[in-house]
């Protein structure tokens, strides 16, 4: 009997324990987020990526009953807000919005990162990708991207482009467009696309690579003239501008995605909630039309097909900054 005993005060400490132990799993599951969630966007206000994260940010608060923040923190090409998300506790509640930049093209980029981008960081899932569109300031006198390869020909290093910053996916649209025109054109980096787009109005410089969703409100408005589009089809946004396969430019198709990832080691069950109301926000007709409207397309998946997405364009923009002996050291 005491043995009897003995045995059922064991069972019941092991499933206590037991309980204990998959408390917090269990915990993240069913009752993760209970505050605020934060999203870093490691490029400050008013570029692609926080405009499509803002989209997004909304209605993931709807769902979860819980304020999601928009935490813009600009830097060294991404470089600071991703330190910071790497840095994070990882229990869901800091979140990162990554780009081709940030993801596919810092690695090889920069020589020397705070972080490992190999293990710091764990896809949750592709939620928009972002053709490009070239676009020049209203006084420069090209209609077409003929007469600005024209314009670039004939006095080279005169005319100058801005990006978001150097080795940013715009710096490097630009430097694959030089390449496949033959031109020279000289690059003057800024701290986010902000910045950038607002010289381009002002006529400092002449030319941008930037996202359709962060300059199709500026086209519209008539502050800038849109010359082509850098994907291979174009773009509801601005149905009437040209690809750059149609401007006689071959070989020079750019564009970004926008995707969530999370810091390494958030609860696996954490990070397939996210994902999966992602994939509700995703299937939104006006979230779809929201992404629409600004020149983004609304593109879902898993964590997996993410990872592969992110992994294949490393090798894509690698070569191509090993060819070009690009560096941002």
């Amino acid at each position: 009997m005491t043995q009897r005993l003995s045995r059922r005060a064991t069972v019941r400490a092991l499933a206590a324990a037991v309980a204990f132990l998959a408390g917090p799993a269990a915990l993240a599951q069913t009752a993760w987020p209970t505050k605020p969630v934060a999203i870093v966007v490691p490029f400050v206000p008013g570029g692609g990526t926080d405009i499509g994260t803002r989209i997004v940010a909304q209605k993931l608060s709807q769902l979860w009953g819980q304020s999601v923040v928009v935490d813009n923190r600009g830097g060294a090409g991404g470089n600071v807000g991703l330190d910071l998300v790497a840095r994070a506790r990882p229990d869901g509640y800091t979140l990162l919005t990554g780009n081709v930049g940030t993801q596919s093209i810092n690695p090889t980029l920069y020589k020397k990162l705070s972080y490992n981008p190999d293990t710091a960081f764990v896809p949750i899932g592709l939620f928009a990708e972002l053709p490009f569109v070239l676009a020049v300031t209203n006084s420069l006198p090209a209609s077409n991207v003929r007469d600005l390869v024209a314009l670039a020909k004939a006095s080279p290093e005169k005319y100058a482009y801005a990006s978001s910053g150097s080795g940013g996916s715009p710096h490097l649209s630009a430097e694959t467009f030089k390449l496949a025109t033959g031109t020279k054109i000289l690059h003057v980096p800024y701290k986010g696309g902000g910045a950038a787009t607002t010289d381009l109005i002002a006529g400092n410089v002449h030319m941008l690579f930037a996202s359709v969703l962060e300059l199709s409100g500026h086209i519209k408005a008539g502050k800038l003239k849109a010359l082509a589009i850098t994907s291979k089809q174009r773009v509801p946004a601005l149905p009437d501008v040209p690809t750059l396969q149609e401007a006689g430019v071959t070989g020079a198709e750019s564009g970004s995605w926008l995707g969530l990832l999370a810091p390494a080691g958030t609860p696996q069950a954490i990070v397939d909630k996210v994902s999966q109301d992602l994939q509700k926000v995703l299937a939104m007709p006006d979230v779809q039309q929201q992404l629409l409207a600004q020149g983004a397309v609304a593109r879902g998946g898993s964590p997996a097909d993410f990872a592969g997405l992110i992994a294949s364009d490393r090798r894509k923009y690698a070569r191509i900054i090993t060819e070009n002996n690009l560096s941002a050291d």
